[in-house]
């Protein structure tokens, strides 16, 4: 397994209280996968919600077709940096989930290249989470999870799974990739939910 990172410089939570516990300010986007980025052109991505009624699929003209949000919000990487006030288009999750019906309560999230991590439903929900296609006024970078990828803002950064594809719902919390390699099964920035 590699990671990549770059440009990582920062000031810690003493100098800005917007900072989560254990937290350093950046104005560099790092970068941190693990393994190669997928190269997915948006003619032949699809993105779906499987839930036990069935499947529900867009392709990237549909989903362009949705009502697309301007978010504003901070970001918080489990590898200790923060970058505050970041601008995002994307499609909110509760526009994407609006007809679909389950009696499941948990997410697992699958990325192009086999990626995956568990989530909460209610934290995809009311206005929590969006399938982000653009960052700072520009499509957003194949490196960064382009064409697009979850953004879940109040949970660590590895939760906004990127190179999205699809939400499987389920009945349990079941540990995706990273939790199944000691990362925290939910990921609470202000609690310093890093690992188990």
């Amino acid at each position: 397994m590699s990671f990549i990172t770059r440009g990582f410089s920062g000031r810690g939570r003493e100098s800005n209280p917007d900072l989560p516990p254990g937290q350093y300010l950046t104005e560099d986007f790092p970068v941190l996968s693990a393994g190669p980025t997928p190269d997915v052109p948006t003619d032949t991505w699809e993105f779906s919600i499987t839930t036990e009624n069935g499947v529900t699929k867009w392709n990237w003209e549909q989903f362009m077709a949705l009502k697309i949000d301007e978010v504003h919000t901070d970001i918080h990487c489990v590898t200790r940096w923060s970058k505050l006030g970041t601008s995002w288009r994307g499609v909110s999750l509760d526009t994407l989930f609006e007809g679909i019906e389950t009696s499941y309560d948990f997410v697992m999230q699958h990325s192009y290249g086999g990626y995956t991590t568990n989530i909460p439903l209610e934290d995809l929900m009311d206005g929590k989470a969006w399938i982000a296609f653009e960052f700072d006024g520009e499509p957003l970078d194949p490196e960064h999870g382009g064409p697009a990828r979850l953004l879940v803002p109040h949970l660590y950064f590895w939760k906004s799974a990127k190179w999205i594809r699809g939400l499987t719902m389920m009945p349990n919390d079941d540990p995706g990739f990273w939790e199944q390699n000691g990362y925290h099964i939910y990921g609470d920035p202000w609690k310093e939910q890093r690992s188990w």
